[in-house]
């Protein structure tokens, strides 16, 4: 057995011998229990060494011989080490920003779909409801947070006025939400209980600017709240009155109580 034969073992491994080379180093290996050891010893670590080619193993037996090849061959490896787990990163940064890319197109065609996952977690402030309106032609087209009670739509048909009131009855009587359009300014007007013993009662008073409310100068319609210790069963109807300057009211809207 040559010293030469006995180095094969790393370079049969690798592969990089050629055919009459290997065919030399198989009929060595079938009598020389020593390489054959040694040959099984470097199995694992073959995938690791697949990227050094022949020239490499070449380069390396060179060395032996020759100091400054040696270190020549040194800087070479280390600098090929670098560069390779250099490329490694690239890789998987590359492979984070395509997982990052496909995951937010994932999760846009999901918000798109509106099926959105939903995350469960606490919440503050008061859960906003969107009021859908009723379908009626008449509905003036009340915005923002679901009301509560019975809702009635009316439009005065000598004045215009739209009015949307809600009503619902309480312990402390009556809770009035309502909505008025085509209401223009300037003015002063008030909401009115009638009840059904004919008595009366102001609830709310306000003013109307110069561009009045539902209107072509100003399209929002005025959204406001009142309240009557009168119970609902007990009242007629509620007028919205323009007052004068004297006091004396004129009737713009009237909304039935039942």
């Amino acid at each position: 057995m040559s010293r030469v034969d006995h180095m094969d073992v790393a370079a049969y491994a690798l592969g990089v011998l050629d055919e009459q080379d290997m065919e030399r180093f198989e009929e060595h290996l079938a009598t020389c229990w020593a390489c054959a050891a040694e040959l099984e010893s470097m199995v694992p670590v073959v995938g690791l060494l697949s990227d050094i080619d022949a020239e490499s193993v070449t380069a390396l037996e060179q060395t032996h011989t020759n100091p400054v090849l040696l270190d020549r061959t040194l800087v070479a490896m280390r600098t090929h080490r670098r560069r390779a787990r250099f490329r490694q990163i690239l890789a998987t940064a590359a492979a984070v920003v395509v997982f990052g890319g496909i995951t937010g197109v994932v999760f846009s065609n999901l918000a798109d779909s509106g099926t959105a996952p939903q995350i469960a977690g606490p919440t503050s402030g008061p859960v906003q409801v969107p009021n859908t309106g009723s379908g009626d032609p008449g509905d003036p087209g009340v915005g923002g947070n679901a009301q509560e009670g019975r809702k009635v739509n009316v439009t005065d048909p000598t004045t215009g006025v739209t009015a949307t009131f809600f009503l619902a009855s309480k312990d402390f009587g009556t809770n009035i939400a309502f909505t008025l359009g085509r209401l223009p300014g300037p003015r002063e007007c008030r909401l009115v209980v009638v009840r059904e013993d004919a008595s009366t009662e102001v609830i709310s008073t306000w003013s109307v600017p110069q561009g009045g409310y539902g209107t072509n100068s100003n399209p929002q319609q005025l959204s406001l709240a009142a309240a009557t210790s009168s119970k609902l069963d007990a009242v007629k109807h509620f007028q919205v009155q323009e007052v004068d300057g004297k006091g004396a009211g004129k009737p713009l809207v009237t909304v039935p109580a039942n």
